[in-house]
This record gives structure tokens, C-alpha cells and sequence, in this order.
């Protein structure tokens, strides 16, 4: 079922002209993403910048008045209690810092299960989903985080799906993005759907972004491997360094990016020269290198982190790939030191 299916089955008494949207803070939220998203809102509601709420609206969310502090130091208030979750169209949690104990209280999971129960979607904002997925309310739904985070969630929650190489995911009930400026994106998708695309081109014009991305859109990063233009090899890619310990099979691979293993060879072989076995191998061995360079672990204990159960096996194909065995290369990074 799509988002706006389960606005007309759950919105009993909105309006049906406006696209409305509440936000839930957490404590170190990440400003920019709050920012970008709420202004994207904004400047698609009318005409001319005025800042009316003609064809959208929005509240901040909280348990209290008190203001919430974000990363960056700016505080911010909210705007209304915690009123019946189906009066909004969407619930936005706005994550930050991880580090941050406890963002948000037991009055806040209590509000975002009632809006799950009441069928109102609901969107992880950059860290955002880790607070909806602490919850318990992101069993069944894929979840997009920045890669930054990716291994991090992976730890916290084993048994959930998760990916990082695209901008944000609309999961049926659920929405999560990687935050900074892909939540002008999300928000300009959800502008297009709800409103029109004229008012998406309007806000998108004024916020100075050329144009929308699409969730299909791959998330911007310095990548362990060289870059290639098809959108298709970068996804492949990333998940192999996602799972340089090894643990990503050729065929799963395949599925991740829709291609048949066969179809997969054939666009490797084609855009970057290679199999996806030799890709996925020197993924792994450019992570060796940067451990032995910028780490003091063990040969073994490299060996095993990228997925090789014994030193000599590991040493054999490291010196293939570059040429030296990761002691030679070792000694001589310590030698420019």
C-alpha cells in the first residue's frame, strides 16, 4: 500500500488540500536536515516566498515546551503537545549525535507507536530511524542510513534490513534517509506526490538545488574503490564494502542491484574491467592496506577482518593485487613516517 493509501484510510477529519506534517525533535538533532526539510514544505505551500500554509502544514512535536537543543547548539521549541497522530499526513523523527543518551522519552515512543497503530506513516530523518527502530517500529521495512552509519546499525540490529548506498527509501509505512541534503530530496518527492510539481520546482528554485533526486539516487562518498558512472556497479560496490569481512555472495550481489548473476558479470566486465569476484576481492585488500597503514592490528587480525581465515592465504593475494606483502608494505609506510 502506498503512503497517501493509508492517508485516506486513516485520515478521518483532515483536510484533504493540505499536506500535513509533524515533527519530532531528538535531543542533538541534526539541524540541517530539520531545516532543509521543513523549508522545503514551506516553500512549496504558496506563491512569491510569503511563508503562507496554503497547501501544507507542519508542527513541531513534543512531551514539553521546553526547547530542544540540536548538534550544532541552536534551540528550537515545539509548537504543539502530542494531539492525535491522524491529524498529520506524516510523523518526521529528526535524529542527531548517537552519542546522545536517551533522545527521546518514554512519552515520545508512546506517541510514535499510537501514530503506527493509527496507520500514519512514519519517517526516520537521518539518525532518525535508529530511534524508530530502538522502538521496535522498523520490523518488516527496509531502512536507509548514511554510510557513516551503516555498520553501526548493523550491530544495534541484526535482524533488521538495512542500506546505505542510496540517498532515502519510502518502505510502504515507513520513510528513512541519510540526512544532510537528501531531506530536501525526500521532502520534494513528497511535495510532488501531495501537491503538484510545480510547487516542488518552486521550492526547489528558491532553495537553489537545480533539481530533486530520486530515491534511486546513490549517496554521495569517497569510496575504497574507484568510481564508476553506472549507477548499478556503485551500489555493488558499496555493499562489498559494506561486507568486506566476506560474507556477500555474487548472486546476492546480483539481486541487491536487480540483475541476474549472469546480467552482473556482463556490466562488470563492461564498465569496470573486472569480474565482480576480482572487484569484491580488491575491495577487500584496499581495506587491508588502509588497517596496516593507519592501525597497529595484528597481520592475523587484518586477515580476519576482511575475511580470510589465515595469514599466508591472505598475504598470497594481497601481493598479487599490489605487488608487496602487507609486512613489506607496513615497513615501508613506517618509513616516511
Amino acid at each position: 500500500m502506498r503512503p497517501e493509501d493509508y492517508r485516506q484510510a486513516g485520515a478521518v477529519g483532515k483536510s484533504a488540500s493540505r499536506l500535513k506534517v509533524g515533527f519530532v525533535l531528538a535531543r542533538s538533532f541534526t539541524l540541517s536536515a530539520f531545516a532543509l526539510f521543513v523549508d522545503t514544505l514551506r516553500l512549496a505551500s504558496d506563491e512569491h516566498d510569503r511563508s503562507g500554509r496554503v497547501m501544507a502544514d507542519w508542527q513541531v512535536l513534543g512531551s514539553t515546551r521546553h526547547l530542544i537543543a540540536s548538534s550544532c547548539g541552536v534551540h528550537v521549541a515545539p509548537t504543539s503537545d502530542f494531539v492525535d497522530p491522524a491529524r498529520f499526513d506524516y510523523i518526521v523523527v529528526v535524529g542527531g549525535l548517537l552519542t546522545a543518551r536517551d533522545p527521546v522519552d518514554h512519552d515520545t515512543i508512546r506517541f510514535l507507536k499510537r501514530a503506527d497503530a493509527a496507520k500514519i506513516p512514519l519517517i526516520g530523518l537521518c539518525t532518525g530511524s535508529f530511534i524508530l527502530a530502538d522502538a521496535g517500529l522498523m520490523a518488516a521495512h527496509e531502512t536507509c542510513v548514511s554510510w557513516l552509519h551503516y555498520r553501526e546499525f548493523r550491530e544495534r540490529f541484526p535482524d533488521l534490513a538495512v542500506r546505505s548506498d542510496r540517498i532515502f527509501n519510502l518502505d510502504r509505512q515507513r520513510g528513512s534517509c541519510a540526512g544532510g541534503s537528501s531531506a530536501a530530496d525526500m521532502a520534494a518527492t513528497l511535495v510532488r506526490r501531495y501537491i503538484s510539481r510545480e510547487a516542488e520546482r518552486n521550492a526547489l528554485e528558491v532553495l537553489q538545488i537545480e533539481k530533486a533526486r530520486s530515491a534511486g539516487d546513490i549517496q554521495p562518498r569517497r569510496p575504497l574503490h574507484d568510481d564508476y558512472e553506472d549507477n548499478r556497479v556503485k551500489a555493488a560496490m558499496i555493499l562489498m564494502e559494506q561486507h568486506v569481512e566476506g560474507g556477500m555472495t555474487i548472486p546476492r550481489l546480483a539481486t541487491s542491484v536487480r540483475l541476474s548473476r549472469r546480467q552482473l558479470e556482463r556490466l562488470f566486465l563492461e564498465k569496470a574491467g573486472m569480474s565482480p569476484a576480482k572487484a569484491y576481492t580488491r575491495v577487500r585488500m584496499e581495506r587491508a592496506r588502509a588497517l596496516l597503514v593507519q592501525s597497529k592490528a595484528s597481520l592475523i587480525e587484518i586477515a580476519l577482518d576482511v575475511g580470510y581465515e589465515n595469514a599466508s592465504h591472505f598475504t598470497r593475494t594481497f601481493k598479487r593485487i599490489f605487488g608487496q606483502t602487507p609486512t613489506q608494505l607496513r615497513a615501508s609506510a613506517l618509513g616516511f613516517q
